[in-house]
């Protein structure tokens, strides 16, 4: 550990609370160097979809490898985009009923929210994007600039401007959802500008794993809608199946105006982002918005490879579902044994959690279940939620094996 502690950067943090050197990984575990086995409940904060090494993304890759394939193309025309963009169209959108334009805005998921917000602001003239509390999209400036997290938001080191509204169940309940968002557009005086977008996530990953219903998703649709502001879903770490189908937002059946996509895109962990937008809304002049590593080709071949395999039917929606529901059970399960620490389950999907009374504990069950062989990490303002996300290929024999360990590791630090 001498070399990472001396010139490694202080920035560095998964690797505090799992202190192994790994060295290989295959399907849903990962294996230090010394050989020891540990079962992956973390999947590359989402980006291990299809787990690691995935044999049918990996044969692809090799080959497209092997024959001395174009690598590096920033936005030039490849055969591995054109292929990409083929299957995208033929297995995803048009299935869906979807027509957006597809933009290679750069290698991460911020490079698709940047760009997202600032087609925006070109596209409508405006300057203001609310985005929700506990939301999280990303470190560069304007991603953070939408994100709720306190100590995130520091690390800018200049103000950053913000209209936070409170996400769905924000406030328990207590006010009618948008009463406030509503109330600020229609009031001449309220000294808020028309918003060029909104921001959101359908599932909060970073904030918490909390959940909006398909019923607010489509109240916010609608006053997105009544008042001529652009929708924007970030499906970075929910989108690719995490919740069931492709796009989290499916659920609602509302139809965003822009979507983010990156993370589990490529379907093998390597870099690749996308910024989907409408057909009228692609305003952008030939060059104005650009980057290095835009044409990203060995993630073209194994993002279509996984598109061919995993979504050409919709036998990974429906795996995903039932895998979830073993999931919300077995949490459930731990939750009612321990009413007094847990203060209840969150998420959707393979996107789950226990949020703790006590954050210490949410940390703790997570070291705990690190010493049992197991990768979980926290989520919330105060990570106070343990936070699943295991790859969407884990057995239903490996998630029972991970469930037993949280339980086990939860009655440790409880009782």
């Amino acid at each position: 550990m001498d070399v990472f502690e001396s010139t490694e950067s202080e920035v560095r943090s998964y690797c505090r609370g799992w202190p192994a050197t790994f060295r290989k990984a295959t399907g849903s575990h990962l294996y230090d160097e010394e050989g020891r086995p540990f079962l992956d409940f973390f999947a590359g904060a989402g980006t291990l979809n299809y787990g690691h090494n995935n044999p049918h993304l990996k044969e692809n890759l090799l080959e497209y490898l092997s024959g001395d394939n174009i690598i590096h193309s920033l936005d030039m025309y490849t055969v591995a985009k054109r292929e990409f963009l083929e299957t995208f169209r033929d297995v995803i959108l048009k299935p869906r009923g979807l027509d957006y334009r597809v933009q290679f805005p750069g290698p991460g998921g911020a490079n698709a929210v940047e760009a997202a917000l600032k087609l925006a602001r070109k596209y409508t003239g405006r300057n203001t994007v609310v985005s929700f509390t506990n939301a999280f999209h990303g470190m560069s400036l304007g991603a953070l600039a939408v994100t709720g997290n306190s100590m995130k938001r520091r690390s800018a080191g200049i103000p950053l401007q913000t209209l936070a509204m409170p996400f769905d169940n924000y406030l328990d309940g207590q006010t009618p959802d948008f009463l406030l968002f509503e109330r600020l557009l229609a009031d001449s005086g309220s000294g808020l500008d028309t918003p060029a977008a909104v921001i959101v996530e359908t599932v909060q990953g970073e904030g918490g794993l909390n959940a909006a219903s398909p019923e607010w998703l489509r109240g916010l649709s609608e006053l997105c809608r009544q008042h001529e502001i652009l929708l924007i879903v970030d499906d970075i770490q929910m989108g690719c199946g995490r919740t069931g189908p492709f796009f989290s937002f499916e659920q609602a059946g509302i139809t965003p105006d822009i979507v983010c996509l990156s993370k589990s895109l490529s379907g093998y962990g390597l870099p690749f982002a996308v910024t989907l937008l409408k057909p009228e809304l692609d305003v952008w002049d030939p060059g104005e918005h650009n980057g290095t590593f835009r044409g990203p080709n060995p993630a073209f071949v194994t993002a279509t490879a996984a598109m061919q395999h995993f979504w050409a039917d919709d036998g990974m929606e429906k795996q995903t579902i039932a895998k979830s529901e073993q999931v919300q059970e077995a949490l459930d399960r731990v939750a009612a044994a321990h009413p007094e620490g847990v203060s209840g389950t969150r998420g959707r999907g393979l996107a789950q959690g226990l949020a703790f009374t006590e954050p210490a504990h949410a940390s703790a069950v997570c070291a705990a279940a690190f010493e049992r062989n197991l990768l979980l990490e926290t989520s919330g303002p105060e990570s106070e939620v343990v936070k699943l996300l295991p790859p969407l290929t884990s057995t239903p024999d490996e998630l029972a094996e991970g469930l037993d360990i949280i339980a086990d590791s939860v009655k440790t630090v409880l009782v």
